[in-house]
């Protein structure tokens, strides 16, 4: 199974950037009314805008020229209450698209939190939880201005550009010309920057996905870290993956930064060139000083949002890759999902069935986890499954709660194939207690009643009590209402595992399946939980894998796994009688 390790770059396919834009800016379109309201603002925003150098003409042109001073007055407090309201709807406008921005963040970023949830263990088998992280987080936030200023700045300038050009025309089409030469070498310019700084801004997210992912690893697993006192060589690699972000980001900056400079060497020259050819060629007698200062304050109208919009493209390039690495994300289709017409697994008896089923991973079907397995198990029984590591074990639970698909061979449950029901109607039949004994931040109630969230305090206690937990339970502090770390870390190794059984016997699950379930309890504890286990397990049908061997000899039968293949089955007795593999195993252990 290929694994993408937190030192590895993530491997991504080549999709449109044009595609891309479109989807993004897709999200904005749930809010048409608010856009409408932002777009109606910046109408009359940008109306303002223009007729402010038409007023500043004639102010020049006629006022000034003929002394009248009452006209100057009536177009300075014009001017003066068209600015106010300029500013009145710039503050709008940006108000608006701001909340509508950070609402969209929230969507896709649901978007993306629910669909990971349904993906299957192979997705997360295979790629660091940091990583992860990195793309829920880091990379949804990275959207914000894109999508803010995709309206607030993206349009009006737009729109600013092609006015400005337009009245320049208008006016005179030789001083258009002429300041407006320079605009296909701006063109070339950011073409050029953005094909480059693209690349090498994915190349930034993946380094600073590396470092996201070494982090959180390096961070749970602080207690081994400590223990072995590893933690210079920890630092060296992170200092090494810091170094690599750090040369990423200024490789994509150096290239990025170069918008800048190509906008103001354009705008100069565009500058330059309407007055050397307005007062060389055309001649100054023949523009009026009011039109020039009309036109070059259209000039600067005309390179402002150019300088914006370059802003924008560079924003827009910078965070494009953001873009890319979340939909790889919502497009990696979910391998294990309800197909079509599935129905709802009615209550289990129990009875469990594999018929020739054979599995390998997706990306390595030529190495066989299982081959060709069939096994029939009634209502009720036992069955333990033991052998060396890697046999097969854990594969043939994990195919019955369907979090793997066979490749060949059908599973049934009470008759039905696991493929043709759903997963939820599925999955909440089934007790599953691993021998990672994981616990969520919060209180021990709620730890316990994440087996049945509609579980009642008194199931809950009931539940502990069945595995002798509800004693040591009782002894804290705040007893069941006290509150503990993902780690557990004020309560024992067996008391975790205690919780865990809980949060088991909680489900009151039709099949129950523990994989290794003791593994973490002393001797001691193991005596104690023994009797919860054997309530647990009284009148269900239970999958039970085992390396102490001790633990599984009342199982009604047991499977030895070698190989992916069944090699020996019968109860404890009948298997010792044989002298085969489990005589061996057995032998092993205690003698």
């Amino acid at each position: 199974m290929a694994v993408n390790a937190s030192r590895m770059d993530e491997e991504q396919k080549e999709v449109s950037k044009k595609e891309t834009i479109f989807r993004l800016f897709g999200y904005l379109l749930a809010y048409r009314r608010e856009l409408v309201l932002v777009l109606l603002i910046m109408a009359g925003t940008l109306a303002i805008s223009m007729i402010t150098p038409l007023l500043m003409e004639r102010a020049v042109n006629v006022h000034v020229a003929n002394k009248d001073v009452t006209g100057l007055l009536t177009i300075g407090a014009v001017s003066l209450g068209m600015f106010f309201l300029y500013l009145a709807g710039t503050k709008a406008r940006m108000a608006v698209m701001a909340s509508v921005s950070n609402r969209v963040l929230v969507t896709i970023r649901q978007q993306l939190y629910e669909h990971i949830q349904t993906l299957s263990f192979h997705f997360f088998d295979t790629r660091p939880t940091g990583k992860i992280l990195a793309r829920i987080i880091g990379d949804v936030n990275s959207l914000k201005d894109v999508l803010a200023d995709s309206v607030t700045q993206l349009v009006p300038d737009l729109l600013t550009v092609l006015c400005v050009a337009v009245i320049m025309v208008i006016k005179n089409y030789r001083l258009a010309m002429a300041a407006l030469i320079a605009v296909p070498l701006l063109a070339a310019g950011m073409f050029f920057i953005e094909t480059t700084a693209h690349k090498l801004w994915q190349v930034f997210r993946k380094k600073n996905s590396n470092l996201n992912a070494y982090v959180h690893e390096d961070l749970s697993g602080i207690r081994v870290i400590q223990s072995f006192a590893a933690e210079k060589e920890t630092r060296k690699v992170f200092f090494e993956l810091a170094d690599e972000q750090r040369k990423a980001f200024v490789d994509a900056v150096v290239v990025a930064d170069g918008f800048g400079p190509v906008v103001e060497i354009t705008w100069g020259l565009g500058g330059f060139l309407l007055y050397f050819i307005g007062i060389r060629i055309i001649g100054a007698e023949n523009v009026g000083i009011g039109t020039f200062l009309a036109f070059s304050t259209y000039i600067a109208m005309f390179w402002s949002p150019i300088r914006n919009l370059a802003n924008f493209y560079n924003k827009l390039t910078t965070n494009i890759s953001a873009a890319e690495r979340i939909f790889d994300i919502l497009d990696t289709k979910a391998d294990i999902r309800d197909r079509d017409g599935a129905g709802k697994l009615p209550q289990l008896k129990g009875e469990v069935e594999f018929s020739h089923v054979s599995f390998a991973y997706a990306d390595e079907p030529e190495k066989m986890i299982l081959k060709d397995v069939s096994f029939k198990v009634k209502p009720g029984e036992t069955i333990a499954l033991v052998g060396p590591t890697g046999a097969g074990k854990t594969t043939i639970v994990n195919l019955i709660s369907r979090f793997y698909e066979a490749q060949e061979g059908e599973i049934l449950l009470d008759g039905h194939e696991v493929s043709s029901v759903t997963l939820k109607s599925l999955r909440s039949q089934l007790g599953i207690m691993t021998q990672d004994n994981f616990l969520f931040s919060g209180t021990i109630r709620e730890n316990i009643r994440y087996g049945r969230l509609n579980a009642s305090d008194e199931e809950v206690i009931e539940a502990a009590k069945a595995v002798n937990a509800h004693e040591f339970i009782e002894k804290l502090e705040n007893g069941y209402a006290t509150e503990i770390s993902e780690r557990g870390a004020r309560l024992s190794i067996g008391q975790r595992q205690l919780l865990a059984f809980a949060r088991t016997m909680v489900s009151k699950p039709g099949i129950l399946i523990l994989d290794e379930a003791t593994s973490s309890i002393d001797t001691h504890t193991e005596r104690m939980v023994q009797e919860g286990i054997d309530a647990l397990l009284k009148g269900r049908t239970s999958f039970v894998i085992a390396h102490r061997l001790s633990t599984i000899r009342k199982a009604d039968r047991i499977f030895v796994i070698d190989q992916g293949k069944i090699l020996e089955e019968g109860n404890h007795g009948e298997l010792m009688k044989k002298k085969g593999a489990y005589y061996q195993l057995y032998q092993s252990q205690f003698m």
